[in-house]
C-alpha cells in the first residue's frame, strides 16, 4: 500500500484531493496548520504543522511515498506570500527529500505567466512572468519542486464547492458593470475542483513512465467563453443578464475606482486558454462532462454561499 501525504488538506483544493485520494486505497497522512479537516478525513493520520517552521516539519514525511502539496497562501501581503508559498514549500520539499519521498506534486497556478493573451498554450512553450506577490511566490515554490524532480500542475480558473475567489470575484464584476463587454467572446480555461482533484491524485499515483513532463496545465481541455461562464454565475447570483454592450475602454472607465473588478474585467476580456490535454492523456483519464454540467453540480452550494455573504 502506498502512503500519501496531502498538505493544505483543509483548504479548497486540498479537501477535495483528500476525498479523491481516499478512494484509491492508499494510507493517508493529512497536513494542516489550523483549519478543521473535511468530514471525509476522519480516518487518516493528521499532522498539525506550520510550513514556515522547518522544525515543525521534521519527520512529517517519514514513511511517505507521495507528497501532494496543495497548501498555499492567497493574499496581498508580500511577507506572508514569501514565508508560506516560497520558503514554506522549500522547507516541505527539503523534508520530503530527506525522507526519501519518491514523488512530489505541487498545485500551482497559471497566474505565474502574468497578464497576456494565451491561446491553446502549452506549458512547455510559455515563460513565467508573475505580476503579483502571490504568483511570484508560487513561481518560487515551483522552482523548489522542479529542482527536486517533482511535478507542477497549473490550473487557471477553479470552480466548485468551497470556492472563495473565482465566482465571488465575477459576481462583483457583474454587479459593478451592468453591461456586456464586446460580447464577452474571450475563451477561458476552467476546471471543476473535483476534476482538479482527480488530476492531482492521478499525478501522484501514475507510473513514472507515463508522465512526459514536469509541468502541466491542469484544466479542462475545452475552453469556455466568458459569456458562458458569466451567464452561469449571473444565474447563481440571481442577477439579470445585461442587454447592452460596452467597449473595453468604456468598461474600464466605469470600473476605475474598483481594482478588483478591473482585474476580473481584464481576465474576462482576453483569451486565457491553456492546453490541458497532455495531462489527461498522460494520466489516461477522461475529462468530465463539460463546464455546464460540472458547474451545475455546485450551483446550489454557490447560491447558499452567495446568500450568506
Amino acid at each position: 500500500m502506498r502512503t500519501v501525504l496531502i498538505s493544505g488538506a483543509a483548504g479548497f483544493v486540498g479537501s477535495h484531493v483528500v476525498r479523491e485520494t481516499a478512494r484509491h486505497g492508499v494510507a493517508l497522512t493529512l497536513l494542516s496548520h489550523r483549519r478543521p479537516l473535511p468530514p471525509a478525513a476522519s480516518g487518516p493520520r493528521v499532522v498539525r504543522a506550520d510550513l514556515t517552521d522547518p522544525d515543525a516539519l521534521r519527520g512529517v514525511c517519514e514513511g511517505i511515498d507521495v507528497l501532494l502539496h496543495c497548501a498555499s497562501y492567497i493574499g496581498s501581503d508580500p511577507g506572508t506570500n514569501e514565508a508560506v508559498n516560497a520558503r514554506g514549500t522549500r522547507n516541505l520539499v527539503a523534508e520530503a527529500r530527506r525522507s526519501g519521498v519518491s514523488r512530489i506534486v505541487y498545485v500551482s497556478t497559471a497566474s505565474v505567466y502574468g497578464r497576456g493573451v494565451f491561446r491553446a498554450a502549452g506549458a512547455g512553450r510559455l515563460d513565467r512572468n508573475p505580476g503579483s506577490p502571490t504568483s511570484a511566490s508560487r513561481a518560487a515554490a515551483e522552482d523548489a519542486v522542479l529542482e527536486a524532480g517533482g511535478i507542477v500542475l497549473r490550473p487557471h480558473l477553479v470552480h466548485g464547492a468551497g470556492d472563495q475567489w473565482v465566482v465571488p470575484g465575477l459576481v462583483r464584476l457583474l454587479r459593478a458593470l451592468p453591461a456586456r463587454v464586446e460580447g464577452w467572446r474571450a475563451r477561458l480555461s476552467v476546471v471543476s475542483v473535483r476534476a482538479l482533484a482527480r488530476l492531482v491524485t492521478g499525478s501522484g499515483l501514475a507510473p513514472a513512465a507515463d508522465l512526459t513532463s514536469g509541468t502541466y496545465h491542469a484544466t479542462d481541455p475545452v475552453p469556455v467563453t466568458a459569456e458562458t461562464l458569466l451567464r452561469a454565475v449571473a444565474d447563481c447570483a440571481s442577477l439579470p443578464w445585461p442587454r447592452r454592450d460596452l467597449s473595453r475602454s468604456g468598461a474600464r472607465a466605469l470600473l476605475a475606482a474598483d481594482p478588483q473588478a478591473s482585474h476580473a474585467l481584464d481576465m474576462m476580456h482576453t483569451d486565457h486558454w491553456f492546453d490541458g490535454a497532455p495531462l489527461w492523456r498522460d494520466l489516461r483519464l477522461a475529462p468530465g462532462p463539460g463546464f455546464r454540467s460540472e458547474f451545475a453540480e455546485s450551483a446550489r452550494w454557490y447560491r447558499q454561499a452567495l446568500r450568506a455573504a
